[in-house]
């Protein structure tokens, strides 16, 4: 496999002047969110790299995590979660100042406004059309993420009080939420919470150096796996995108039937997970389909049988470990729900890209006839790190990378991506990967 170059497209301008935490690139339009340690939310185009909005006024303290929410019809809305321990919600109108010509950036700001020197002076900056709409309060302490179910309608948070809150958005018109659930099975901070793309279903990344997995049952939420593998904090953790398939650059010839068996073999176990940790591993975990899964004997789970939920239980399987790329902790991993490819980043300041390959070996080597249920093919795949950037933020710690839409002024519609990378010197960087 060749290796790729990663080369800075730009910087997000101005940047903060404090640390930067996160990156969330908007759902459908060419904007992404960052926030950080100087209360505020800034809002960026990924037309031009230039600042649009800056949210301030919702929080006391540093803004750790942010996320829009999918499927809103002539409005954004974003959710913020701070140190201060608690969240916000965010509105803002997306007709303002529509140009009659129709060319806007799906924010009603005309490519020209968009792209125009205006945007460099902080008072012709549109903050006032940001709506601090509801503060959710619940936590204890700091809130470390936050995550919107596919649906929109449930929003998951998590603290440094090791616990887990779901909220209903009762869509009332009046910015009602909900308390659904509060679960506290986690023994240390609960750094990360991240919806299942396609099902109700919540991981969850934990300073007790587990993944745990949540599902409603019988209108109650409860853990439904408990993840051990990891051997240090587990920072971070994204799905897998459902109609993924590995890459069959290495197969020719094969790509349509090796795809097409692939998702047939997948299609009972679902998307995977890919996690991170302080033991400076990336990892990828597989569920196991109902059918095969081997409960574990009364005991092991320190529950009696009695009274342990009945076919809600699952297993989930460690099926790799990426080649080891990092040499301090790996603080975000982000799966390409376009592409498959993954990007990873941490303390040591490096930026990784792996990709997935299709092996393909015979089914059955041995003279002796094989069963009739038995597939024709064995399919295998393995990662390779295709891209690797030292150094990408200075000397700095990069604490999130996310993949987002290219969206470079002039550049006809087009899948191809961009990374957005967040760093402690309040630096965001946008990279593209040699095709």
């Amino acid at each position: 496999m060749t290796a790729k170059a990663l080369t800075l497209l730009s910087d997000l301008t101005p940047p903060s002047l404090e640390r930067a935490w996160l990156t969330a690139p908007h759902p459908s339009l060419p904007i992404v969110a960052t926030c950080g340690s100087d209360k505020t939310v800034r809002v960026y185009s990924l037309t031009n790299f230039r600042l649009l909005s800056t949210i301030s006024g919702g929080h006391k303290r540093s803004v750790r995590t942010c996320a829009w929410k999918p499927h809103v019809q002539g409005e954004s809305v974003l959710a913020t979660g701070s140190f201060d321990a608690t969240v916000g919600i965010w509105r803002r109108w997306d007709s303002y100042g529509r140009a009659e010509s129709g060319d806007t950036d799906g924010w009603g700001l005309s490519s020209d406004t968009l792209n125009g020197p205006g945007w460099h002076n902080p008072e012709n900056q549109d903050d006032e059309e940001w709506r601090f709409a509801v503060l959710l309060d619940g936590h204890d302490s700091e809130v470390k993420s936050l995550s919107w179910s596919p649906s929109g309608m449930l929003l998951a948070t998590c603290s440094r009080d090791k616990s887990i809150w779901i909220w209903e958005d009762l869509d009332d018109g009046d910015n009602n939420f909900e308390t659904v659930a509060v679960m506290q099975e986690h023994e240390g901070d609960v750094k990360c919470v991240a919806w299942h793309p396609a099902e109700e279903c919540l991981a969850s990344a934990s300073y007790d150096d587990t993944i745990r997995l949540w599902r409603e049952d019988v209108d109650d939420w409860g853990q439904v796996a408990c993840i051990k593998g990891h051997t240090g904090t587990v920072w971070y953790v994204d799905w897998e995108g459902v109609d993924n398939v590995p890459s069959t650059t290495a197969i020719s010839g094969q790509g349509a039937p090796l795809s097409a068996e692939w998702k047939d073999q997948r299609a009972l176990s679902g998307p995977r997970l890919a996690s991170c940790s302080d033991d400076r591993t990336v990892r990828i975990w597989k569920r196991q389909p109902k059918e095969q899964q081997v409960h574990p004997q009364f005991g092991s789970t320190g529950i009696p049988s009695i009274i342990r939920p009945t076919g809600t239980d699952e297993i989930w399987e460690e099926e790799m470990v990426l080649p080891q790329m990092h040499e301090l902790s790996v603080y975000a991993v982000a799966w390409s729900k376009r592409t498959g490819l993954l990007a990873s980043v941490g303390a040591d300041g490096r930026i990784v890209v792996y990709e997935e390959l299709f092996l393909t070996v015979p089914a059955h080597t041995m003279s002796i006839d094989p069963p009739a249920d038995a597939p024709s093919t064995s399919l295998r795949t393995e990662w390779v790190a295709i891209a690797k950037l030292e150094g990408a933020h200075g000397i700095y710690e990069i604490n999130h990378v996310a993949w987002a839409r290219r969206a470079d002024r002039g550049r006809e519609e087009s899948n191809e991506e961009v990374l957005v990378t967040t760093a402690d010197d309040g630096s965001i960087k946008v990279w593209a990967l040699e095709r």
